[in-house]
């Protein structure tokens, strides 16, 4: 038998770059878990992951069913019209089954914890947003160099 050493973990920093159900969800999950086991987190949205904290489309997120190898589902069919919609449906059944909470209300919940929930400066530039476009859980609009500095000695966990 050899002795491991465990390493405690006090701070994530999750960055989210992807704007559909795939791209979110596993970064809400991460900072909730980190958050229920006492461990400090900040999320991160940058690029399309803008989405999810985005007024006008928080609500609308779907899952990407063109080139999304994990669905199992022929790229041609997932172009489909109707088929994202349809696609999209099926999980969001499916997680609350589980009691996955949809988006709105899961950044809610982490916001309630007291992680942080920021948005990258230059991504909000360049798709032309500000603060008033986001959605009232965001603490801050914040360069990469000051996520950085929140940042540090956290895990960065990059979904």
């Amino acid at each position: 038998m050899s002795d491991t050493a465990t390493t405690t973990i006090e701070k994530v920093s999750v960055i989210v770059s992807k704007g559909s159900l795939e791209g979110i969800y596993p970064a809400l999950i991460m900072a909730n878990g980190a958050r229920a086991e006492g461990i400090e987190a900040d999320l991160f949205f940058t690029f399309f992951g803008l989405d999810a904290i985005t007024k006008q489309r928080w609500e609308h997120i779907k899952l990407a069913t063109v080139g999304n190898p994990g669905l199992h589902l022929p790229t041609l069919l997932g172009g489909l019209p109707g088929v994202p919609d349809l696609v999209t449906r099926s999980m969001t059944r499916k997680m609350d089954k589980l009691d996955i909470p949809p988006i709105p209300e899961f950044i809610e919940m982490i916001a309630d914890t007291g992680a942080g929930i920021y948005a990258c400066k230059a991504s909000v530039d360049l798709f032309e947003l500000g603060k008033d476009d986001l959605v009232e859980q965001v603490q801050g609009i914040i360069t990469v160099g000051e996520f950085y500095g929140r940042a540090a000695g956290s895990q960065i966990i990059y979904t």
